[in-house]
């Protein structure tokens, strides 16, 4: 697999979207030409690049999903640079769904309703983070369709992100689900080893460190750290921060030593000598504390003996470690992302529902954290 960065001209000065209190900066940084391409994120790459050339025209609304930390806010930026960039008078509302909220209940307690509306339909190019936190308002969800609607019928482009699919998101009104499928629909997936490696590599590059951290270096923490691209940026930090301090050049052995924290749930060999928590040591637990096999968790069978302990094991490793959901899925036999989220929101829900069980989670969840070294 070859990587790449996206092909539009690189941005030299940062862009601002249309000026107003609620419409945030661009960040130089969130650029195609910033942005390194594998196979996890092509279709993504894709079709934000063809939206940016025809706003619009293409792919509209353009629908990026994919867990925390992998570019998909990267990706609706690098769109409205080079829209920017072609016509800097593109009026441009790039807003996370709690501040949409916000405005719009601001806009209530003050009698501002019909500015708030001129200002989210009047707009040329939407951009919407986290759309998944519209679960639940009914409100919010009533004026996001009207909204949409409004630029949808005048041809304006909305690019929207969230870390499910449409259909996936609870509480979401059916009208919007099948609105926010309209266009395309894109994810974004962990990067594999080569992919964390050109990342970590384009980082070096942007950053001028290309001589500074050495590539043993470099293969060490995409062995080590394989959460999320954000993580990965953070793990880079990190190291010349700590190398810095403690006056050392560069080395395995000094990464090693900086980033132990990171490293700590990322060790496949289930070797608890440590009595650190892991992906392994959570799944040896709760197999013990719910009478079944870790290899019973790890395995396709689907019976309701394993079924309740499965969902627990990912609930709590997404809640302990931070997990992404495709690598629990991954250490769950190859699950995909959305049967990881059913099971997460299947124990959170039942935690509040059944004050036994949650007990017996929170219980299992204390001596877990007791663990960590």
């Amino acid at each position: 697999m070859d990587f790449f960065v996206a092909p539009p001209a690189s941005i030299t000065q940062p862009l601002k979207a249309h000026n107003s209190a609620n419409q945030g900066i661009l960040s130089d940084r969130y650029t195609f030409g910033h942005f390194v391409i594998g196979k996890s994120n092509e279709l993504a790459a894709a079709a934000a690049h063809a939206v940016s050339q025809a706003p619009g025209k293409v792919y509209n609304p353009l629908f990026i999903y994919g867990d925390t930390g992998l570019g998909k806010t990267h990706l609706m930026q690098a769109i409205a640079h080079v829209i920017l960039e072609r016509n800097p008078q593109t009026r441009i509302t790039f807003v996370g769904t709690e501040q949409f909220t916000n405005d719009l209940i601001g806009s209530i307690q003050n009698r501002t309703t019909a500015a708030f509306r001129r200002q989210y339909r009047e707009t040329d190019l939407l951009l919407v983070d986290d759309v998944h936190f519209l679960k639940g308002k009914e409100g919010t969800q009533e004026e996001f369709f009207h909204t949409f609607n409004a630029l949808y019928e005048a041809g304006r482009q909305i690019v929207l992100t969230s870390d499910r699919l449409p259909s996936e998101i609870p509480g979401l009104e059916g009208r919007l689900v099948s609105r926010f499928q309209w266009g395309m629909v894109a994810d974004i997936e962990l990067p594999d080893f080569e992919h964390r490696v050109a990342i970590l590599k384009q980082k070096s590059h942007m950053d001028h460190l290309d001589h500074t951290i050495p590539d043993d270096v470099i293969r060490f923490i995409a062995e080590n750290v394989r959460s999320s691209v954000r993580e990965l940026e953070g793990s880079v930090i990190k190291l010349l921060a700590y190398a810095s301090l403690k006056h050392q050049d560069i080395s395995v052995d000094v990464a090693r030593e900086a980033l132990r924290d990171k490293l700590r749930g990322n060790d496949p060999s289930g070797d608890n000598s440590k009595a650190s928590l892991t992906i392994n040591t959570i799944q040896q637990a709760v197999a013990k504390e719910w009478g079944v096999t870790p290899e019973g968790l790890r395995s396709k069978t689907r019976t309701k003996t394993l079924t309740l302990p499965r969902q627990i094991a990912m609930f709590l490793i997404r809640e302990l470690l931070s997990t992404q959901l495709m690598e629990i899925g991954n250490a769950f036999g190859g699950r995909d992302h959305s049967t990881v989220i059913h099971s997460i929101d299947k124990i959170r829900d039942a935690t509040r529902l059944d004050p036994e069980f949650k007990s017996r989670v929170d219980k299992m969840r204390s001596m877990l954290e007791a663990l960590r070294v």
